[in-house]
């Protein structure tokens, strides 16, 4: 089954392009890294998937819900964690995670705190009082709290420190293998080649590659180094290997590597 299935979705504003007829499905129970640089059209597409914003052409559903006809449901078994946090800066931490918790009816708090817990979160502290960081964890706290069906997490990680980072992961990982579909907008591949099962990369509104992140791990393509007396060249080659060997051996090198390229360095050379 399809958690996420969007069919042309587009959405413009004005002359500036959002996203263009794009394609994206996700399976359930997956866990998705939705790639690309800020302003490709990461944030466009969730809020447009959310019924946040209304799509210009096409259509999309999202856990069996049309997103322009069925939002609320999507809503209702979705947890959602924008890009940038704003809650309400006179109330107090707890009283904005049991806030959202009560908005969905849920009356046992033992999760959230747990989560809080984990995070490091002051639950007496004002939200006014509360560094990037933390209204982050907070936000991470009212989105997982009530263990929704798909998680959908915009540039999750700003603001983290790497030890908070790792312990996020953890936090997904558990959800994910309670079944809970993860769907992570990134900028920063090296979080999604650690954690994604699967990966699509997004250009100027469009999807330009998308697979298993093992398959775009194996696409082939070699990173090359070679060092001269002269200079130190990098670049990734696809291609016959013997081909290359034969090339290198033309050169006069100091020292030579080949190796596997990061899932940065593939997606850098499709976007380019």
């Amino acid at each position: 089954m399809n958690v996420i299935e969007t069919n042309k979705l587009t959405k413009t504003y004005g002359n500036n392009r959002g996203i263009n007829e794009l394609e994206l499905k996700v399976l359930e129970s997956d866990f998705f890294g939705f790639i690309g640089p800020n302003g490709a059209g990461k944030s466009t597409t969730i809020r447009t998937l959310l019924g946040l914003i209304k799509p210009t052409a096409g259509s999309a559903k999202v856990l069996g819900f049309d997103i322009e006809n069925e939002k609320e449901k999507i809503l209702k078994n979705t947890g959602y964690l924008p890009s940038e946090i704003n809650f309400y800066n006179g109330m107090k931490v707890w009283d904005v995670i049991k806030y959202s918790l009560d908005l969905r009816g849920i009356k046992k708090y033992e999760k959230a705190r747990s989560l809080s817990e984990r995070l490091g979160v002051d639950l007496d502290k004002k939200v006014s009082e509360l560094s990037l960081g933390n209204r982050k964890k907070v936000g991470i706290i009212t989105a997982i709290s009530h263990s929704p069906n798909l998680l959908i997490l915009d540039e999750p990680t700003s603001g983290l420190d790497p030890l908070m980072q790792r312990e996020f992961f953890n936090i997904l990982n558990e959800e994910n293998k309670r079944g809970a579909t993860i769907f992570l907008s990134s900028h920063v591949l090296s979080e999604v080649q650690s954690n994604c099962k699967t990966a699509a990369f997004i250009k100027d509104g469009k999807i330009i590659m998308s697979d298993k992140v093992e398959n775009l791990e194996q696409t082939g393509t070699k990173k090359v180094v070679v060092k001269t007396k002269e200079e130190i060249s990098e670049y990734l080659y696809r291609g016959e290997v013997n081909e290359l060997i034969r090339e290198l051996a033309k050169k006069n090198m100091v020292d030579v590597s080949i190796t596997e390229p990061s899932l940065e360095e593939i997606f850098m050379e499709y976007y380019e």
